[in-house]
């Protein structure tokens, strides 16, 4: 695992825009395609405000990216709550996007369907693959959680699904998620994470026992691929740095 610390939102936002320019060149010399897991959330909103502005916009070959998500709430694509709004908005309608490349997790359908829907367009890109996404972006909650996996739910321990649903009680909402089996085949996997609310919680996910039931952000560990924590000083500040 590799930690940056930057000074505030807009350094880290910066200093993980640049990171990602970097590594999707890289990939995209040894294949023709990128496939990348989009974070809803508040926190991710500057990143791609960021990729989706000049240099970035122009750096990135956005046309080989492919687009997936990591959760979704069952809501319409018109509801602000839609986390694949937000990403169209902040970024996807502003860079030179192939739609056939993206794939929203659908809330037309049953939360069910879309779940099933979703691990089938998943197996047919990865199926023959030891790895899966080339970068899964993440988020992580006040209270641990990251994707749709919230302390105490039975779905933090899937380990088959790729993808699945639930109804989440405290949101009075259903739930979809990718599982940590599929992200943890991820090439790289990036946690953001910003503010002084996040200090204790990122102490104990990365300095903590293991607890995955009251941290869930802890069984994301790649099996053979990248880990990296993007946080800001406030974030940080509970953690013991060498």
């Amino acid at each position: 695992m590799k930690l940056h610390i930057a000074k505030d939102s807009t350094q880290l936002s910066e200093s993980l825009a640049a990171w990602m320019a970097t590594y999707i060149a890289d990939v995209l010399t040894t294949q023709d395609r990128f496939t990348l897991v989009l974070s809803g959330g508040s926190t991710p909103k500057q990143l791609y405000a960021l990729l989706a502005a000049t240099p970035y916009k122009e750096l990135i070959h956005w046309e080989k990216v492919h687009f997936f998500w990591g959760d979704e709430r069952a809501v319409p694509f018109e509801d602000e709550r839609n986390n694949a709004r937000m990403c169209f908005e902040a970024l996807l309608d502003k860079v030179g996007v192939i739609r056939e490349n993206i794939h929203v997790m659908r809330t037309d359908i049953t939360p069910e369907e879309s779940a099933a829907a979703y691990e089938q367009v998943l197996k047919s890109y990865f199926s023959d693959s030891e790895t899966t996404f080339d970068l899964t972006l993440l988020g992580m909650g006040d209270d641990g959680h990251t994707l749709s996996l919230f302390p105490g739910m039975p779905v933090v321990h899937e380990e088959s699904a790729w993808a699945t649903s639930f109804f989440l009680p405290a949101q009075d909402m259903h739930r979809i998620t990718l599982t940590a089996p599929v992200v943890n085949k991820s090439a790289a996997v990036v946690f953001l994470a910003a503010g002084a609310g996040k200090a204790e919680t990122l102490r104990q996910v990365l300095q903590g026992d293991l607890d995955v039931d009251k941290y869930p952000s802890q069984i994301i560990s790649p099996e053979n691929g990248q880990l990296h924590w993007f946080v800001d000083e406030a974030a940080a500040a509970g953690l013991h740095t060498k």
